[in-house]
């Protein structure tokens, strides 16, 4: 590599902040001028090169290793969040397997919401909680029952300067049926004769009909955060909540990754994935090397969709037929080769050490020719 290429290649390295922080310290003991600064930098530049991992090396399997050694230590339960909220979050174990499983919709969807500057105050977070909170009608009605000789169905709020958003949400989500207010209550009556048991059906539907907040926030926590005032919620949204002035776009974030895919990027799905595993680790104690959790975050994401580590993603899409025997479905995929005439040219680790050859690894990645000369007779 020329001078000119390897100087070009090392000022796009971006170092750790740790490792920024120490340069600033040395530099500024040692009262070293601009140009030893740089120069400096550049030789850490090559270092930290050369660290990352030694030619050869098996980090997968390493990554794999540092992963999923603390996590077989990890425990199966659920903690509460928030205290006095009282409510339920995937945490540890199952949590983790949620995020390299990438399912679609994780078991608890949450979300932490952060106001901009002018708006990081109690009074502020508790009026965008307030605003963001989805209520339906169940949350707001006194009783409701079923009025069988007239076929109707009659609802009683709690607050009665509810009643005319109620009608106007029921009017807006039911057009098959006439509804009025009539004293404390409101009437809804549908225009064609239909059966108790559709009656009850509506009625149900009726009661989960959202009237005020954003679709899927079920529930939420305002919480002072050092300087910040932070909504967390149960429930996610995160399309929508971004549209609300008050909130801090650029911080606020949700635990679901395909969300973050569909509104942020691939780019934010693979931040996300790495910052939940990580933070998954941490909370049991556990003490990862961040780098393990980015390969995983980039082999997830390097397709520009989220994959798996599984039969389906990841693992499933290996190129040599052997390796993806070993893994899951061994006589599928055995038979599917044999069907499509695939050939397996050994070219990883897995199918070298299952028919005891060396692996193409560390040492073993090169051939070595040597040639002697003849010896004198």
């Amino acid at each position: 590599m020329s001078e000119e290429l390897q100087k070009n290649f090392l000022d796009e390295i971006i170092l750790p902040k740790n490792i920024v922080k120490e340069i600033e310290e040395v530099a500024r003991e040692k009262k070293l001028n601009k140009e030893q600064i740089k120069k400096l930098e550049e030789e850490v530049k090559k270092e930290y090169l050369k660290g990352r991992f030694e030619p050869g090396e098996a980090i997968g399997i390493i990554s794999a290793q540092s992963i999923s050694e603390p996590a077989t230590q990890m425990t199966m339960r659920t903690f509460h969040f928030a205290g006095s909220a009282g409510i339920k979050v995937t945490y540890g174990l199952p949590r983790l397997i949620e995020i390299f499983d990438a399912k679609k919709k994780p078991e608890t969807p949450m979300m932490t919401i952060y106001l901009k500057k002018e708006f990081n105050n109690r009074d502020e977070a508790r009026k965008v909680a307030e605003k963001i909170l989805e209520k339906n009608i169940l949350k707001l009605m006194k009783k409701t029952s079923i009025n069988l000789s007239d076929g109707l169905i009659e609802i009683e709020p709690i607050d009665q300067r509810k009643s005319k958003t109620i009608l106007q949400s029921i009017k807006e989500n039911f057009k098959d049926f006439k509804v009025w207010i009539k004293g404390e209550k409101i009437i809804v009556k549908p225009k064609k004769e239909i059966e108790i048991r559709e009656l009850q059906k509506i009625r149900e539907k009726i009661l989960n009909t959202r009237v005020s907040g954003i679709e899927g926030i079920s529930n939420l926590v305002v919480r002072r955060e050092g300087d910040d005032w932070i909504i967390t919620t149960i429930g996610s949204n995160l399309e929508e909540v971004l549209k609300i002035k008050e909130v801090d776009a650029t911080k606020t974030i949700t635990n679901d990754i395909y969300e973050t895919a569909k509104v942020l990027g691939i780019e934010a799905a693979r931040n996300l994935i790495i910052n939940e595993a990580l933070k998954t680790l941490q909370e049991q104690g556990l003490n990862v090397d961040v780098r393990h959790l980015m390969l995983v975050g980039d082999i997830m994401t390097r397709s520009g969709v989220i994959k798996p580590i599984g039969r389906y993603g990841v693992a499933g899409a290996k190129s040599s037929i052997l390796a993806r025997a070993a893994f899951e479905e061994t006589i599928k995929h055995l038979v599917k080769a044999s069907v499509r005439n695939e050939v397996d040219n050994f070219q990883g680790i897995f199918e070298n050490v299952m028919i005891g050859q060396v692996v193409p690894s560390g040492t073993g990645m090169f051939e070595l020719v040597a040639k002697f000369e003849e010896e004198e007779q």
